[in-house]
């Protein structure tokens, strides 16, 4: 729609045209220009002028003539002034403590010389081995007991359910 004012018996008033678009180029058709083409199938087709309407006629593809607006946009003519690149955060490191261990001891760790840090490893493996070992130990005794009982099983009387009528569901 495209919006113009028109002086009539001395008021202002407002008239509206109403603008269509040319089916093969893109550009605006105003009001008293252009053609309209009715086909067998009842569809309508506005077109600006001649040489776009017999490119339509001929099949060709609007997106191959650079003249179009189809053109135009598919190879981003004429759009650099409009749009900018947006530019992208670096995204920065942050350290934070972490439940269990402040942010001192994480940095304190860090700092360590290599062979302390390895020292320290073995001897936590050492002692999760000697742990692991003992609740072994601890579990074996507990079974030899256990195995010297017998216990009974205790049966269950399981209802039986009532015949069922009707045959087959």
């Amino acid at each position: 729609e495209d919006r113009a004012c028109v002086e009539s018996s001395g008021r202002w008033c407002l008239v509206i045209m109403k603008l269509e678009l040319c089916n093969f180029s893109g550009y605006k058709i105003h009001p008293g220009h252009g053609k309209r083409m009715a086909r067998v199938d009842g569809k309508v087709f506005n077109f600006l002028n001649g040489k776009s309407e017999q490119s339509f006629l001929m099949k060709r593809n609007p997106r191959k003539i650079s003249w179009t607006v189809l053109y135009r946009r598919k190879h981003k003519k004429g759009t650099t002034e409009e749009v900018h690149k947006r530019r992208t955060r670096k995204t920065t490191r942050f350290q934070r403590a972490i439940a269990g261990a402040s942010l001192q001891a994480i940095l304190a760790k860090r700092n360590q010389k290599p062979e302390v840090r390895k020292a320290q490893r073995e001897q936590a493996i050492r002692a999760a081995k000697e742990a692991n070992a003992k609740k072994a130990a601890k579990k074996a005794t507990s079974k030899s007991g256990a195995a010297g009982r017998v216990q009974q099983k205790v049966v269950k009387k399981v209802k039986s359910s009532a015949p069922r009528v009707g045959g087959k569901r």
